[in-house]
């Protein structure tokens, strides 16, 4: 008897309590409309949500809808809940008290094929592999260390830009293409650092170089098109705007130049000793490190590496220094002023260095006010909420993609004076000096997602900007102001490739001509 009275007791109590439970689920899922405030939302179609609005470039859409409904929205892309970010206030608070929160990534369709099943660091999920990635990336690839010893070849690489250049133009003005060769600058220096050797110039005719480029620029196209099937489920299956075969197609290729590039550092180090290895190249320490823990450095991981320092290093980092340059051939007062300090503090008959770039404060202002105008990824990359959360007292739900509007923050008249305008000096002073670090000025991203290559990034833009501001002059074809449109593609290019007169500098024709001798 008393065992079935302790029987009957327990199965109450538990009864009880997931009555509990239950009622305090459905409690939370209904709390009262002021714990749950959502953010604002435009009109919205059933199904589509707020897909039928979305026009290319998507940065220009987006401004609007903030412009006429507010700062934050809550945006429905089909299935998918997106909180759309255009004040540095709430990117604050979503780098800062909610950084963990949003350190996901949305799975997209484009990601899935492109970053094998979203491996690489940019692109998976926030946890143990994520730590691994980004560890071995700031200690490895990005370290101060690093960076400084493969300063050589960036180096050597500015010197082969303006020899060629110099070659074409000498001493009178000669109309120029300059994106081809501001992509091969990167591309170049990237692949110097990654697998030792150069892949295209004039000096070296690399099929398998024009095909990675070409695969490149396609990746990045296809990671910034908007696929409908990432939105609405139901169209995975059919692919009707056909883009998961192109992205599959486009992957492939990718995967096996990559290949070829691992396969290739793997048989150099068969032929060297553990003593004779000297780990020159990128490839050279993963190949390494696979050794001792192959089954944390699988070649998929090695890949997936290679892929991103590639892309985001080279297209963005071309992509920064063709803006700069069309924002001088429209500002030539501001290119004066800047071949004026160039002249005061670097050597005469010497080409800038790096060890010259801490003393051009000018020529870092350039380039801040370029990333400001033009920033690398005016979206940044989308981030995914891995639980609710609070953003400016608005409830965000959990599985919501965020999208951060730098176009939007970094040209805002309530934050900038003039936005729209080129004001390099806006960066000078004590004033300026603030702007970095900044919620109003966020080009690399903030927080544990953003960009590790910042440093990178920027001593290869302004080493090649400051070696083509000091050799040349420069100037427009024609009265008409260069055309400042944005292309399409997750890295923002021009909409129309720079073309300009270019000439050699007076004052470095002689340093030139040593050079192109020697």
């Amino acid at each position: 008897m008393e065992e079935s009275i302790s029987f009957r007791a327990l199965l109450f109590c538990s009864f009880a309590f997931l009555l509990l439970f239950i009622l305090k689920l459905v409690a939370r899922n209904h709390a009262s409309p002021k714990s749950r405030k959502l953010p604002p939302t435009p009109p919205s179609l059933p199904i589509l949500g707020h897909l039928h609005l979305l026009k290319e470039p998507l940065h220009l859409t987006l401004h609007n809808l903030s412009e006429k409904y507010g700062a934050v929205l809550l945006l429905k892309f089909g299935v998918r809940n997106v909180l759309l970010v255009s004040n540095p206030l709430a990117a604050e608070e979503c780098f800062t008290k909610n950084d963990i929160i949003f350190a996901n990534r949305p799975r997209t369709i484009a990601a899935k094929h492109l970053n094998y099943n979203w491996t690489t660091m940019g692109f998976s999920s926030y946890g143990n592999h994520w730590r691994n990635l980004r560890r071995f990336t700031t200690m490895e690839m990005f370290s101060s260390a690093r960076v400084a010893m493969l300063s050589h070849v960036r180096h050597d690489e500015v010197s082969r830009l303006v020899k060629e250049l110099f070659q074409e133009s000498k001493q009178r003005w000669t109309k120029v293409e300059m994106k081809t060769k501001l992509s091969s600058f990167t591309f170049n220096i990237m692949m110097r650092m990654i697998a030792g050797k150069r892949y295209c110039g004039k000096d070296v005719i690399s099929e398998e170089a024009t095909e990675f480029r070409r695969i490149m620029s396609d990746s990045l196209e296809l990671q910034g098109s908007a696929n409908i099937g990432d939105y609405l489920p139901i169209f995975q299956w059919i692919d009707c705007q056909g883009l998961e075969k192109r992205v599959i197609k486009v992957a492939k290729r990718m995967d096996r130049f990559c290949q070829y590039l691992v396969d290739e550092g793997r048989g150099k180090m068969k032929e060297c000793t553990q003593k004779d290895r000297k780990m020159t190249t990128l490839i050279d320490v993963m190949l390494s490190l696979q050794e001792k823990e192959p089954h944390i450095y699988t070649d998929q991981i090695l890949k997936g590496a290679i892929v991103e320092l590639l892309v985001a290093g080279t297209e963005t980092s071309s992509a920064t220094l063709e803006w700069a340059m069309s924002l001088l051939a429209n500002n030539p007062e501001k290119l004066e002023k800047a071949q004026d300090e160039i002249k005061a503090h670097v050597q005469p008959d010497h080409l800038i260095t790096e060890q010259d770039l801490p003393n051009l404060s000018y020529l870092q202002n350039i380039l801040h006010e370029t990333l400001r105008l033009f920033p690398p990824t005016p979206l940044l990359v989308p981030h995914l909420s891995s639980s609710d959360c609070n953003v400016l007292g608005y409830h965000v739900p959990k599985g919501t993609m965020l999208l951060v509007n730098l176009w939007t923050i970094q040209r805002d008249p309530k934050l900038w004076e003039e936005p729209t305008i080129f004001i390099p000096e806006r960066f000078g002073g004590d004033q300026g000096e603030g702007y970095n670090g900044t919620f109003k000025f966020l080009p690399f991203g903030s927080g544990r997602r953003a960009c590790p290559g910042a440093n990178l990034g920027r001593r290869m833009i302004e080493l090649g900007l400051g070696a083509l501001i000091q050799c040349f002059e420069w100037k427009r074809i024609g009265e008409e102001e260069i055309n400042m449109d944005g292309g399409t593609g997750l890295s923002m290019p021009k909409k129309d490739p720079l073309e300009v007169l270019c000439r050699s500098s007076e004052s470095m024709t002689h340093v030139l001509s040593r050079m192109y001798e020697s």
